[in-house]
């Protein structure tokens, strides 16, 4: 596996780059060297045996001229025999064969005996003997070797006396070509290896570099950001390495800045009051912040991938309205599964769109207004008391007044008792307004509190005294019990006594005859007064208790109204606790009596003596 990836480097393809164009060089020269030097050698021969033949053809003449006899060789004129000679000494020193041929085509004299008075009808002989002077021929013999023909016309004048036939061998001429081509691959053969030496040499100061770089980034693609690309120059690579630092640099500073945009992000949406869902281009919710979870009811791990409409409950073509239409709110009640209240959820649907490729996803954005919805309930369910409340006597009065217009008035007794009844229906509505501007003034925190240092005891025991004929009417026994300690407390003493006057004055409605009250005082903490009106009359159903101390709201509307209540008085008493820093709880069981118990704060004295 090295050596395949080694030969898919770069590395290995320049290595093959260089090699290839030296080779390519070397070919190149090798021909052209290979056919110079060919046709140098060649044409060497060729002109060396030319000008052999010239000079023996010059020197055979005079042969040939002569009559070859017995009297001429004795008179010691030249003769066929010294010609011999002469031929035979000249191819020991020429390696050629050599024919010398008359006019008639015949040989008088070769270097080959065998030829010797042969006839020699060779192309080149013929056209010699008609007076051609130049006459030569290459060929390859059957034996494969390479030998030239030159034939040269001998005569004297026009007159042509015979022919001078050579046959040489060029093969000495070959094997020195070939001996110089052999020193031409060795020396290519060298220059490769070099080549490839110094390629891999010089290459690697490309590669390393770039293997490098690749080694960077490799650990950039890790999420490692801490090393540097060592620059060796300052070439195109050395400024590649020093871009790829400076990209290196800015992308951790982006991915830096990016994560903290993400951790500011996922903080935001985790400490958000509102609940987030967001969903992909299919529908399915891919983040949900912890109030989502917290108002749904649901795990992160169950809900995500799950269609949005599957967790909201609200069909898809709904939410692709509310996307598409000027509203893109609606209200969700939720039921809880370990209460058996609803809470009330305001859901704004938005889209996600990304530049150039349109809606990309939903953002749910999930409020909780149960709260909201419980106050404009409560403020309705007020306006509706207040008006039934005023309308009432405001009936009665009218009637009453309009019967008195009538002519009751000139009846005594009739007259009174219609004058008494419009009485005691003005004073119930000075007493509703009343307990209303009282609760205003608590409300908005103008109700000004004077506290002074009172006696608990004192407290508690005059409360009791001012329903001492109530409570001896109905046989209702009252006690009172302070804990030993417990002395005086700073408090506004009006306020506090209309706290427990309306809660004893509650205890007195709701308890039977010969019924009993209990007025206890105790410290249940250091610094914490605990006072608790206790009795055993009808209780109050367990799902009344939570409403309780809303305004107007009564137990039994009917009755509570016959008795003179105006359904403000636990609400006045909660108000006036919560002014003190405290705070107010009831405890019921239908049948088995109630018991309410505020809490005041102990230290306001002791801040105050300070």
């Amino acid at each position: 596996m090295k050596g395949i990836r080694f030969f898919q480097s770069i590395q290995a393809k320049l290595i093959i780059i260089y090699v290839l164009l030296i080779l390519i060089a070397m070919q190149l020269i090798g021909v052209y060297f290979y056919k110079t030097v060919e046709t140098y050698f060649k044409n060497d021969f060729l002109a060396s045996r030319n000008s052999q033949v010239t000079l023996l053809a010059g020197f055979v003449g005079s042969y040939l001229t002569g009559d070859q006899d017995s009297k001429n060789a004795a008179e010691g004129k030249k003769t066929y025999a010294d010609l011999n000679e002469f031929v035979s000494n000249l191819f020991s020193i020429n390696n050629a064969e050599i024919q010398i041929i008359d006019a008639n085509g015949n040989v008088i004299s070769t270097s080959v005996p065998n030829h010797l008075k042969q006839k020699n009808t060779q192309p080149e002989v013929i056209r010699a003997l008609q007076g051609i002077k130049d006459n030569q021929r290459i060929f390859t013999d059957e034996d494969g070797y390479r030998k030239v023909i030159i034939a040269k016309p001998v005569g004297s004048g026009a007159r042509v006396l015979g022919a001078v036939y050579i046959i040489a061998s060029m093969e000495d001429v070959y094997k020195t070509i070939r001996s110089i081509n052999r020193i031409l691959i060795s020396g290519t053969l060298i220059a490769l290896g070099l080549t490839a030496i110094l390629g891999v040499l010089l290459t690697s100061t490309i590669t390393n570099p770039i293997k490098e770089i690749t080694k960077q980034a490799t650990a950039v693609a890790e999420g490692n950001f801490d090393q540097q690309v060592i620059i060796q120059g300052t070439d195109e690579i050395g400024q590649l390495g020093h871009t790829f630092n400076f990209m290196m640099n800015r992308l951790k500073e982006a991915l830096s800045l990016n994560e903290e945009e993400k951790e500011k992000l996922a903080s935001i949406l985790t400490n958000m009051n509102d609940g987030i869902i967001a969903t992909d281009d299919r529908g399915h919710v891919i983040v949900l912040n912890r109030r989502a979870k917290q108002i749904l009811q649901t795990e992160e791990e169950t809900t995500l991938g799950l269609d949005i409409s599957e967790v909201l409950g609200i069909p898809m073509d709904t939410i692709r309205g509310f996307l598409q239409g000027h509203v893109s709110t609606t209200l969700l009640d939720i039921n809880l599964p370990d209460d058996d209240e609803q809470l009330s959820v305001r859901i704004t649907f938005t889209p996600i769109h990304r530049r150039g490729e349109g809606q990309n996803g939903i953002i749910a954005v999930l409020q909780d207004v149960t709260d909201q919805e419980k106050l404009e309930q409560a403020r309705r369910e007020f306006v509706a008391n207040v008006s039934h409340e005023l309308r009432t006597p405001l009936t009665t009065i009218k009637s009453y007044l309009e019967a008195l217009d009538d002519g009751a008035i000139e009846e005594p007794q009739l007259a009174s008792r219609f004058i008494s009844v419009t009485r005691s229906e003005t004073e119930r509505m000075i007493r509703l307004v009343t307990d209303l501007l009282h609760l205003s003034r608590l409300d908005s925190k103008q109700s000004m509190m004077s506290k002074s240092s009172t006696l608990v005891s004192e407290m508690l025991e005059e409360v009791a005294d001012r329903f001492s004929f109530q409570l001896q009417q109905r046989k209702i026994r009252i006690l009172i019990h302070v804990e030993q300690g417990v002395t005086s407390l700073l408090l506004d003493r009006d306020k506090i006594d209309q706290v427990l006057d309306n809660l004893v004055s509650n205890a007195i409605k709701y308890t039977g005859d010969e019924g009993a009250i209990r007025l206890e005082a105790r410290k249940i903490e250091k610094d914490v007064l605990e006072i608790s009106v206790q009795d055993n009359g009808i209780g109050i159903p367990k799902k009344d208790l939570s409403r309780i101390f809303d305004r107007f709201y009564r137990v039994d509307k009917a009755r509570s109204r016959n008795m003179g209540g105006t359904g403000l008085g636990l609400s006045i008493a909660r108000e006036i606790v919560k002014a003190h820093g405290g705070s107010i709880i009831l405890e019921s069981e239908l049948g088995q009596g109630t018991r309410v118990v505020f809490l005041l704060p102990i230290q306001q004295e002791e801040e105050d003596e300070l």
